[in-house]
């Protein structure tokens, strides 16, 4: 396997120091940036496989920056982890709703750490083996471009949107509680709030219309058949 790269945004240079010690002797290649606005430049310029990024820095945040890089065509499918000191519900909602796939709280040992950053890069990996384009009804859902088509029209949906809307499609009929659903398109290995998927379904239903994705009530949904 090709040396994997992950880069690691954060303004604190001690910390910068120590998770590019402990990356390099697990055999990855680093990158290191102070800020957010640092931080995109060299995404664009290396395309790592993964990013650890910070939220609270100068410059650019990494609320901003995980928007700006899920915009941009060469990033936008890059898994981001969140690494703060931030501990509150109400952040790390926002963080995974703006396209984080993960999100570690500081103080954390370096261990875990990298048995986090491990879990996603598989995640990602078994995403990339599956089936990239499903048929369904009049909607052409293809994971290679991240595009959802209906006819000559399409929609481009943000990332953990469109895995939700795939992950559905790719089940057809069948019901799927919100714990699956979360532990299949968030991780397992991560707390996000059941609301989460229902801001996500909702905003599917504004963008693509409220007749593929059925309320199976005090379960979960369903894509229809």
């Amino acid at each position: 396997m090709a040396e994997q790269t992950i880069l690691v945004v954060d303004d604190e240079k001690d910390l910068l120091d120590l998770i590019e010690y402990n990356l390099k002797k697990e055999g990855f290649k680093v990158l290191k940036a102070e800020n957010g606005e640092q931080g995109i430049e060299k995404a664009r310029e290396h395309k790592p496989d993964l990013v650890l990024l910070d939220i609270m820095m100068p410059k650019m945040d990494g609320l901003e920056a995980v928007e700006i890089m899920r915009k941009d065509d060469d990033l936008r499918n890059i898994p981001i982890i969140f690494l703060t000191a931030r501990s509150d519900e109400k952040t790390e909602v926002e963080g995974l709703d703006k396209g984080g796939d993960d999100y570690i709280t500081k103080p954390i040992s370096t261990t875990k750490l990298i048995s986090r950053i491990k879990a996603v890069m598989r995640r990602f990996e078994d995403i990339e083996e599956s089936v990239n384009k499903l048929e369904v009804h009049d909607l052409m859902i293809d994971k290679d471009r991240y595009i959802v088509s209906r006819g000559e029209e399409e929609f481009q949906l943000p990332r953990k949107e469109f895995e939700l809307l795939f992950y559905l499609a790719s089940r057809k009929g069948k019901v799927l509680d919100r714990q699956t659903l979360l532990n299949k398109v968030w991780g397992d290995n991560i707390y996000v709030v059941d609301r989460t998927v229902d801001v996500h379904v909702r905003k599917i239903r504004e963008k693509l219309g409220d007749h593929y994705i059925e309320t199976v009530k005090g379960v979960g949904y369903r894509f229809k058949e």
